[in-house]
């Protein structure tokens, strides 16, 4: 049942981080439940202090992906077409590979702004503010994600060095 168990860990920790760069993912919140999947292992120890702290860091993270790029934006005075256009472009961008998904919301940013009829330089200054935004959270998210993933798989590199599957004596190879 272990391997059961971790192999859904690894599915929710890769989902995780896939959902770090993918906002059609929630990321972080996939890879805290990796770690409370990978708790169901009787080989695996995760202490409770490090998934709370994991869990509150999970919660933190998924809360400034919403409020991080709207702050930002607004501390710049951009307006609401400004916000909507950074989240289309962000949508729009995941066709486009890494560079739509880097991109996307600058420039969905910079139209939104325009359209309301904001003056080219603030538009410009907002959209910057909103893509730093996107890309300092996303790159919270990949971090925090890709550190869970990498607690996952070595859990898992644990459970199976102590386990009889490769102790080649017990099933009488050697």
């Amino acid at each position: 049942m272990d391997v059961l168990f971790f192999l859904l860990a690894l599915i929710c920790a890769v989902l995780g981080l896939v959902g770090s760069i993918v906002p059609a993912l929630p990321g972080p919140p996939l890879s805290f439940v990796g770690l409370l999947v990978l708790l169901l292992c009787d080989a695996c120890e995760i202490g409770v202090s490090s998934l709370i702290i994991t869990g509150i860091l999970a919660v933190v993270i998924t809360i400034l992906d919403y409020v991080a790029p709207i702050w930002f934006a607004k501390k710049k005075g951009g307006t609401k077409c400004g916000m909507w256009g950074a989240t289309i472009g962000m949508l729009v961008g995941l066709f486009f590979g890494p560079l739509g998904i880097i991109l996307g919301p600058f420039i969905g940013a910079l139209i939104g702004e325009l359209i309301a009829n904001t003056p080219t330089d603030k538009a410009l200054s907002t959209a910057f503010m909103t893509f730093v935004a996107f890309m300092l959270v996303t790159g919270i998210k990949f971090i925090y994600c890709l550190v869970v993933l990498v607690y996952v798989v070595v859990e898992g590199f644990k459970m199976v060095s102590n386990s009889s599957l490769l102790n080649f004596d017990s099933i009488g190879w050697f």
